[in-house]
Formats: structure tokens, C-alpha cells, sequence
């Protein structure tokens, strides 16, 4: 796995992309999950699944072939994980 995809786990089947991001407080999250939607909407792309709580969110992401990850999906993930970065 590439270094931009670290913290990401891999599961199989169906092909997906897992990870949970913590945050210290309520408003990092909630600062996370807006800029997350931003950026979901400006590539029409959005996760499989986002669940949340008062300091952490998880999201999956599925490969949008459904059978195996291309470039551009583990470039939505790099994406995810620098806003969370920049969320810190």
C-alpha cells in the first residue's frame, strides 16, 4: 500500500477502502465532515458508508468498479486523509 493511502485497511469483498480518523473535539469532527462534503460534492464521488461520533469518523470507501481499486480511487482516499490531516 502506498504511503499516501497509510492508515488505510484494505478488505476484500467486496473490494473495499476502511479507515477511522479520531479527532481531540466535537468541532474537528464536525470541521472534518463539512470540508468532506465539500470535497465529496466537487468530485461527485461519495463513500460507501460515513458513521460518526462526537470524536471520530469512519469511512468506507468501495472501489467503483466493485471488483478491484483504480488510481483514482486511492487518490479520493489520499484525499480524505489529508483533510483530515489539515482538519488536526
Amino acid at each position: 500500500m502506498s504511503d499516501e493511502l497509510q492508515g488505510w485497511e484494505r478488505r476484500d469483498k467486496p473490494p473495499t477502502l476502511y479507515r477511522r480518523f479520531a479527532f481531540e473535539r466535537y468541532a474537528q469532527t464536525r470541521a472534518f465532515l463539512d470540508v468532506l462534503s465539500v470535497l465529496c460534492d466537487e468530485l461527485k464521488r461519495h463513500p460507501q458508508n460515513i458513521n460518526f461520533g462526537t470524536t471520530y469518523v469512519n469511512v468506507t470507501l468501495e472501489a467503483v468498479d466493485g471488483k478491484a481499486f483504480t488510481p483514482q480511487d486511492e487518490a479520493f482516499a489520499a484525499r480524505i486523509s489529508a483533510l483530515a490531516e489539515q482538519g488536526k
